[in-house]
């Protein structure tokens, strides 16, 4: 407890001590007091390490030149001492001579006197261990007589050597004296020196440290401690509020003096050039604002009188250092505020009524809900009543011919139900020279102010007019609806009551207004007639009616989407030997590139149909087609969008067997409804949609259905549903369909009530089919042997069959027909040979055999012994073709059975019929 009451009074020992804190935060603080001392400093420092640089290479080149002085000076002085010539003739002038050299480097004070031969032997040494050796150096110079001095590498280390010749009395060079100093001597003597400088230099920087400080803490507290980024933002700020600023600013200090005043007050208050320095009861102001100024009172948008302005003020109370108070007041000029602010209500009130106008006009594609929500935008918040007028051909999504001054009333708002107006929907014929006329003619707007006084608006209905003044409507402002330079009517906006008369920028607003609403008007009169246009083409390219015989009861809808007209499609087409085929397909997208790529794909199915191709192949050369116009189509200008995404389902019911082929490309299965009520989906293998097979074969699925089953084909429409999903959709279908003895149209109302109650986002497309099987005495059928005797035998028995069947008028033609068909069956074909009558709506002759071979029909040359037989064929039968199986082929012939039907065999004569008849080459 005492260690912590005790530590309270202190700093924390983490804390570092105050004086250090303080020059932290001053060191660490970007003003100008501290760059300026930091400057100053960096430059002494700089100052003082070059004098001290320099002081050392001065004293080291001195010191230098001082060896070099003494050595050379002790060389020469030593080789012209007296009687050294003498000790040099001596037998051993080492001796004589080494005493006298050591004297003499000892009294010069230099580290080496050396007597060399002109040899190189040494003589004299400070170093007794290098007598009498031969030393190399570089001695030519002072051998050649010339004394020299060098610093290099010798016995005693780096020395700074000196040499002078020794001449005898003949003046030869007889040996040579090296005086030498050592560099590291050299160095002791400036080491000895360099304390001195170092601490001349460390005193002369902290005088001019001392110095640079107190000068950089004056500027501190003149500055305040502003770095140089807030003083030039103060100078900024500062000459902005003093001349820039649009608001008068005024600084008082201790006594109520002004201090400053910006040009903006001193415009407002009028005040003298001399105003700064006296006090505000001297400047003649306003007496209340006088005593404002001049007293300690706070003030906010305070509005007092300044000569013929009113002034808001605002006023706030400064303490300055000095510990005396004074204060900043502000003031701005509201004279034009209050005759300014109504206007900017209005101007307000004006821009949030267009952007309602942006949000509540146009949001359908309606030509007519259109207008009427430019009526409701307009009325009560800009005039107390709209109307809206267009041209008839607007309203049936065609463009204008023309201006006119026929318009139909299309919308009002702001009535009540007993106004005078013309009624919505009345068709108008506006007289010359009325407001409406000159607006559509001229393309211009038109304001009456007032209607009372207006000969043309009273002239169009004279007694009409004097109800709508009694009503109270007095002011019009007629304002055309302008698009992509067409007009397509106008809008009349009327005041009544005590509204005043439409002003020039009422007028522009109503431009705004009209043109926003136009072009909205415009867009859903381009919609109303592509629509127009995909649904006329939807509705030539669907088909109009539905074959339907005792076999097949066919009911159908189809419902096109919310959005418009979509690429859903179905058809029914017969085809020979008692079949039928259900088609169904859906196109995604809609308009008319859908509607357009529907009817293709329709006139496919029905060409390839034509060929009697099997379901599978048929969805295979549809998937081929749709790829290769695919490819076709995108190069194409402005027609980016192509056939992919499009779906197929291919149902062919036989009625003499029962048996059901489907075939599909991406579509929903079909659903069947058994006598019983049950319901199953006839599930096929999983497929691509169309365009996007790649030549993949595609599978068929076969089954054979009890008579009075139902076949249900639709699109996806049907099933898409954002509330569930798509296992809970089929669920609901097959509850839907679940139960017997329905029609076709019966299953069809249920399915729309179940699935559809409130409409569909996509187009539906829905097919119901009720199947029914021939009857098994209609159906005739013989196997035929190989044989050409076994074909008079069937010949005669379909003559019986005939006859049983009551068409003996077609007797003759189906007896030459089968004749020329079996007969080729059993010379070109193979084995079974097969033999049907189908007895329907037609009379269909079936001749099958084990072959695959194409026929052809061609007309025969008189010298030709066959090829008269598919030509015989085809001037007896209605119609004939073709079709393959996995077991061969089979050639049909169709005969119609009202009575005259077939060809006239009298305009046929015998000779002709004779030189026709032989043998049939197939």
């Amino acid at each position: 407890m005492s260690g912590e009451a005790g530590h309270q009074g202190g700093d924390s020992p983490e804390t570092p001590p105050r004086g250090r804190r303080r020059l932290t935060s001053w060191l660490t603080t970007r003003s100008v007091a501290r760059q300026v001392f930091l400057l100053q400093l960096v430059l002494v420092v700089l100052l003082v390490a070059a004098a001290v640089v320099a002081l050392v290479v001065q004293a080291r080149r001195d010191t230098m030149a001082d060896a070099r002085h003494r050595t050379i000076a002790a060389a020469q002085s030593f080789a012209h001492a007296p009687g050294l010539v003498r000790a040099l003739q001596n037998d051993f002038p080492t001796v004589e001579l080494q005493p006298l050299a050591e004297g003499a480097r000892k009294a010069a004070g230099i580290d080496a006197l050396i007597v060399y031969e002109l040899d190189g032997i040494t003589l004299t040494h400070s170093d007794p261990t290098q007598l009498g050796k031969h030393v190399i150096g570089p001695y030519a110079e002072a051998a050649a007589g010339r004394p020299f001095t060098r610093t290099f590498q010798g016995a005693l280390g780096l020395s700074v050597v000196s040499a002078a010749p020794v001449r005898d009395a003949r003046g030869d060079v007889v040996a040579i004296v090296s005086a030498a100093v050592t560099v590291e001597k050299v160095q002791d003597s400036l080491d000895q020196q360099l304390p001195v400088f170092l601490g001349s230099a460390a005193g002369a920087l902290g005088l001019v440290a001392l110095g640079t400080g107190l000068v950089s803490r004056r500027l501190r507290r003149q500055t305040h401690g502003l770095g140089p980024a807030e003083m030039t933002r103060m100078y900024e700020h500062h000459d902005a509020v003093l001349h820039a600023v649009r608001e008068g600013v005024l600084i008082t200090g201790r006594d109520h003096r002004l201090l400053l005043a910006n040009d903006e007050a001193r415009r407002l208050l009028d005040l003298p050039p001399d105003a700064e320095g006296r006090r505000v009861t001297d400047l003649g102001l306003d007496p209340s604002l006088t005593a404002l100024l001049s007293s300690d009172r706070i003030a906010t948008d305070e509005v007092h009188l300044a000569a013929d302005r009113l002034l808001a003020l605002n006023k706030r109370v400064t303490l300055p250092p000095g510990g005396q108070h004074g204060s900043v007041v502000t003031l701005r000029d509201t004279t034009e505020l209050r005759s300014l602010s109504g206007r900017a209500e209005v101007a307000r009130e004006r821009l949030t009524l267009l952007y309602d106008a942006g949000v509540r006009i146009g949001t359908t594609l309606d030509v007519v809900r259109t207008a009427e929500e430019l009526a409701e935008v307009a009325s009560p918040g800009f005039a107390d009543v709209a109307t809206v007028e267009l041209l008839d051909p607007v309203l049936s999504g065609e463009e204008p011919a023309g201006a006119g001054t026929e318009l139909r009333r299309t919308a009002l708002a702001g009535l009540t139900e007993d106004h005078p107006l013309y009624p919505s929907g009345e068709l108008i014929r506006f007289v010359p020279g009325s407001p409406v006329d000159v607006s559509v003619t001229e393309g211009r707007s038109v304001v009456v102010t007032d209607l009372a006084s207006s000969t043309g608006w009273r002239a169009q209905d004279e007694e009409r007019a004097r109800r709508v003044l009694r009503y109270g409507i007095h002011a019009l402002a007629v304002v055309p609806l302008r698009a992509r330079g067409v007009v397509l009517g106008v809008a009349n906006f009327w005041r009544s009551g005590a509204s005043p008369p439409f002003t020039d920028e009422d007028l522009s607003f109503a431009e705004e207004l009209a043109n926003r609403a136009a072009v909205s008007i415009d867009n859903a009169r381009r919609y109303t007639r592509e629509h127009t246009m995909a649904v006329t083409l939807q509705r030539s390219l669907m088909p109009r009616s539905l074959p339907g015989d005792e076999t097949l009861d066919v009911a159908s809808r189809y419902l096109p989407a919310e959005s418009g007209v979509g690429g859903d499609w179905f058809d029914v087409i017969p085809l020979p030997g008692a079949r039928v085929a259900l088609v169904v397909g859906d196109v995604v997208g809609h308009g008319l590139h859908a509607a357009a790529t529907m009817g293709r794909l329709r006139i496919a199915v029905h060409n390839f149909s034509a060929l009697d191709l099997s379901p599978d192949e048929l969805i295979w050369r549809l998937d081929e087609l749709v790829a290769l116009l695919d490819v076709q189509d995108e190069p194409s200008e402005g027609w980016g969008e192509t056939i992919t995404g499009a779906t197929c389902l291919c149902v062919v019911y036989d009625s003499v067997s029962g048996e059901v082929a489907v075939a599909t490309a991406g579509h929903l299965p079909p659903a069947v409804v058994r006598p019983d009520g049950s319901v199953d989906f006839l599930e096929s293998p999983v497929s691509p949609p169309l365009g996007l097979g790649n030549g993949m074969p595609v599978e068929t699925v076969r089954t054979v259905l009890p008579e009075g089953s139902r076949l249900v084909l639709y699109t996806d429409g049907l099933l898409e549903d954002r509330t569930r999903d798509p296992d809970a959709s089929l669920a609901a279908l097959r509850d839907a369909l679940t139960g017997p003895g329905r029609s076709p149209e019966e299953t069809c109302a249920a399915i729309i009530d179940t699935m559809l109650p409130t409409g569909s986002g996509d187009d539906v497309a829905l097919l119901v089919a009720g199947l029914r099987r021939m009857d098994p005495d209609r159906v005739a059928a013989w196997d035929v042997a190989r044989d050409p005797a076994a074909v008079s035998p069937v010949r005669n028995a379909c003559a019986r069959k005939l006859a049983e069947w009551g068409l003996e008028d077609i007797a003759f033609g189906t007896e030459l027909i089968l004749s020329e068909l079996i007969t080729n069956a059993v010379r070109y074909g193979l084995e079974p040979i097969k033999v049907r009558l189908l007895y329907g709506s037609s009379l269909v002759c079936e001749v099958s055999d084990g072959s695959s071979t194409a026929p052809y029909i061609r007309r025969a040359a008189d010298t030709d012994e066959g090829g008269r037989g598919l030509f015989l064929v085809a001037q007896y039968a209605e119609k004939w073709g073709t079709r393959y199986s996995p077991r061969g082929k089979t050639i049909w012939a169709a005969q119609a059975t009202a009575p005259g039907a077939g060809p006239d065999l009298d305009d046929l004569g015998e000779d002709d019929i004779l030189g026709q008849w032989g043998d049939a080459e197939l």
